[in-house]
């Protein structure tokens, strides 16, 4: 044999850890399009968990090979590939504090001691700011430090309370739910025939049909209706079950631990009626009452489902797929700042972007809920998700899928539902220590009518069990919260702020700003006085290089006349006032008079035209006066309906500006604002807002950076989305759109809303404080308590759902 005869094998390497793999090693698993040999169980697992999870962007970002996998801790491992870095760029985001924040669906929540428990036992963790769960998204908000604590260990922290966490996905939450309604289907099913076989058994037993010739047959009877409704008793009331198992461990009450012992009660006492051949069975009973506590938890889940889809819906414009400018096609979520990609006439835009070739108009209602569609042009910024109407466009994009508006718009949303309003906080005390009482009630009342009617005593309790049950309680708040707050997004106001619905019921002061919030902010330049040696172009190239360095609508309107050949070393913008700059040792300022001037006024009467009053802007050179300008700002369209429904509604309406008395006067007589004061600061304006009565509640409405301090200050703020960042991000509620008026409809939607809530609240205590009485006296069957208490649960979701009409 020669030496070229002889082969080595080839040494191959685990593509998860990186290991050499042993010759005969049958592990491989197929990762981003191809297979992959593994070197053992232990990794096979984990990788599966990964490609199974979506979560193969972990192979493609990884700086190193992952550590050899042992098959033995697999769902500790799962959530350990949360903690990636790469991984977590998809759906962590960092708040304004630098905090880690993600929005996690939750499954297994099903009532108010869920969301207690699962709050009260993460809080507990050092580095958790927040956790806020929301009950009818089953979705949960957690802010935490990354410094203290890793994202993997707080997921393993909900796992051990027995609820199952991960972050929310839309796709991956619509299977769940298809999934859950599924099961749920399924356990309905083999209730439903079980039900309507064990009643017909019943019937013969309770209407002793056979003499006593023939009891052997009444036995075989329930032997059948025993082995009938087992199934119901171990598969189908499964859910109960566990819910309830889960608030036993953790030493809480939910709604699921009574209707959990009724069930096990009435089976246990049955199926010792059925072996010792003593005693009445209930058979009939367990399979109609799990019948129709699943058939209420179905349509509850479908109810709410549907309160919870709207935000989340406006994820699912954004296309799945985009056409780079090349003509290749590419998963929209892959899409990078300054990829420039092509949007065809009739198609949704798939990130937001500045148009680079075309015109078109956009479809923009989805935001605003304005249906008129737009123009928008070469330099124009369009958002992902409209649509693209009139003609071909390429636009340049300028924001990855995970920081777009309509993603932000969807984080500010679930940012409000979490937030709970003091009457929902209430709501689930009441219903938590409601069930304490229900299982206090029910043991009481077994041994009262155990010592007068034995025969009876455990179909009352289970009655008493079953028709207290406070799921309707639990629901009151939180389904109406979830679909109003759903409305306002479709309104075009996006809610930052969960005491939003609360304090717009009680608001009776408006404050509003005038330049760009009552007026278009469209600023016109009518006239230019010239007082000095410049020509008009100089004067105007001097004013709009110091106005480059703001961005109040004012700055816009000199933009024209920027040309950069005029450089000032150094600029400052003094808010509310003006700005000043230094060029060639020279002190220019632009702003109101006694800002440009130090107070002093340099001009004489003679000097001075007879209409200068009407100038609001002036221009100055080391304390003289240069020139002075003459602007306009037309009204919003829905201003003067705006202020008449809120004077009508009886408010009081103020207008705060920092413009002079002449331009604020003039929008004031137009809009018959009767309470108005000018050349107001920031600080004028908070001082303001800090002297109004204490019985006042405030809303102020404004846009720019000197309305920053008081819609910070105000019991409640509305920013316009035209406003500053500065503005938007003091404010409560962020105004999508151009129009005023939906800031009416919000409010009566508020009130809509608290009326919703209260009758909900009075439906579920009237029902239940009337029912128990007849419980325990023995008055209602236990079909009739699991029918009413069905009932009263559908009843407050149906009635909250009228908030989406």
């Amino acid at each position: 044999m020669t030496l070229n005869s002889i082969t080595s094998p080839v040494l191959q390497r685990c593509y998860h850890c990186d290991e050499l793999i042993t010759s005969g090693s049958q592990f491989q698993l197929e990762i981003l399009g191809e297979p992959r040999n593994l070197c053992c169980a232990g990794c096979e697992a984990v990788a599966k968990i990964i490609v199974e999870n979506d979560l193969t962007d972990y192979y493609q970002h990884r700086t190193q090979t992952a550590k050899k996998s042992d098959i033995v801790p697999l769902s500790l491992q799962a959530l350990e590939l949360y903690d990636n870095q790469d991984i977590q760029d998809d759906f962590v985001n960092e708040n304004e504090q630098h905090y880690k924040e993600i929005s996690l669906s939750v499954d297994g929540v099903s009532c108010a001691a869920c969301a207690w428990l699962i709050e009260k036992q993460l809080k507990k963790h050092i580095g958790v700011i927040t956790i806020e769960v929301n009950i009818t998204t089953q979705r949960a908000l957690l802010v935490w430090d990354d410094s203290c604590i890793k994202l993997s260990h707080l997921l393993i922290a909900i796992h051990q309370l027995g609820y199952k966490a991960a972050p929310f996905e839309l796709d991956k939450q619509e299977q769940h739910y298809q999934h859950t309604l599924r099961h749920y289907l399924y356990k309905l099913g083999v209730a439903g025939i079980a039900t309507m076989q064990v009643m017909m058994f019943a019937v013969a037993l309770y209407f002793d049909v056979f003499d006593e010739s023939d009891n052997s047959f009444g036995h075989y009877l329930r032997w059948a209706s025993l082995l009938v409704a087992t199934p119901v008793l171990l598969y189908s009331a499964l859910p109960f079950y566990r819910n309830a198992w889960r608030n036993i461990k953790t030493l809480t009450l939910g709604m699921d631990v009574p209707v959990s012992i009724a069930l096990l009660f009435a089976y246990g006492a049955s199926l010792y009626a059925t072996i010792t051949k003593q005693g009445e069975v209930y058979f009939e009973s367990i399979s109609m009452f799990t019948f129709f506590l699943l058939l209420g938890r179905f349509l509850e889940i479908r109810a709410r489902r549907h309160a919870a889809t709207m935000s989340a819906n406006l994820l699912k414009l954004i296309p799945a797929m985009a056409t780079l400018v090349s003509g290749k096609r590419v998963a929209a979520k892959t899409l990078k700042i300054s990829d420039v990609v092509t949007v065809f006439p009739g198609e949704y835009l798939p990130a937001d972007g500045i148009i680079v070739q075309g015109s078109t108009t956009i479809d923009e209602s989805m935001l605003t809920g304005e249906s008129v569609a737009v123009k928008r042009t070469i330099n124009d910024t369009v958002f992902a998700g409209t649509i693209n109407g009139d003609s071909n466009i390429n636009l340049k994009v300028i924001h990855n899928r995970k920081d777009a508006l309509i993603s932000k718009i969807v984080r500010l949303q679930d940012h409000a539902l979490y937030s709970k309003p003091q009457i929902a906080l209430v709501a689930d005390n009441v219903a938590r220590y409601f069930v304490g009482a229900i299982l206090v009630i029910a043991i009481s009342t077994w041994f009262y009518w155990n010592t007068n009617q034995p025969q009876d005593a455990l179909w009352i309790t289970l009655a008493v069990l079953v028709s207290t049950c406070p799921c309707a309680l639990s629901l009151a708040t939180p389904t109406a919260i979830t679909c109003s707050t759903s409305m306002l997004g479709k309104l075009g106001l996006l809610v930052r702020r969960g005491h939003v619905l609360e304090t717009l019921c009680k608001v009776n002061h408006v404050i509003l700003d005038k330049t760009g919030t009552l007026t278009k902010g469209n600023i016109e330049l009518v006239a230019t006085q010239n007082f000095s040696k410049y020509s008009t172009a100089d004067i105007l190239l001097y004013a709009a290089e110091l106005e480059r360095y703001s961005n109040h609508p004012i700055a816009t309107m000199f933009r024209p006349y920027q040309s950069k050949k005029v450089l000032f070393d150094k600029v400052e913008n003094i808010i509310g006032q003006g700005l000043i700059g230094t060029i060639d040792q020279q002190h220019w300022r632009i702003g109101k008079y006694e800002f440009v001037t130090h107070g002093q006024s340099p001009l004489s009467h003679s000097q001075l035209s007879t209409d200068i009053e009407h100038y609001s802007i002036w221009l100055s050179c080391n304390k003289n006066i240069i020139a002075a300008f003459k602007i306009e700002d037309p009204l919003r369209d829905d201003s003067q309906q705006l202020v008449n429904v809120l004077k009508q509604q009886g408010m009081k309406v103020t207008m705060l500006t920092g413009d002079c008395s002449v331009n604020a006067q003039r929008v004031a007589q137009q809009l018959n604002i009767d309470h108005f004061l000018v050349n107001m600061t920031p600080a004028d304006k908070l001082d303001y807002l800090q002297k109004i009565p204490s019985n006042d509640v405030s809303l102020m409405i404004g846009d720019g950076v000197n309305d920053a301090p008081i819609l910070a200050g105000a019991h409640l703020s509305i920013a316009l989305s035209s406003g500053t960042d500065v503005a938007k991000s003091s404010a409560d509620i962020v105004l999508l759109g151009e129009k005023l008026l939906p800031i009416i409809t919000a409010r009566q939607l508020a009130l809509r809303t608290r009326k919703i809530i209260q009758q909900n609240l009075i439906w579920a205590l009237s029902y239940n404080l009337i029912i128990l009485p007849l419980a325990i006296a023995g008055l209602v069957a236990p079909y009739i308590a699991v029918i009413g208490m069905s009932t009263s649960s559908i009843i407050v979701v149906s009635n909250s759902l009228r908030l989406l009409r």
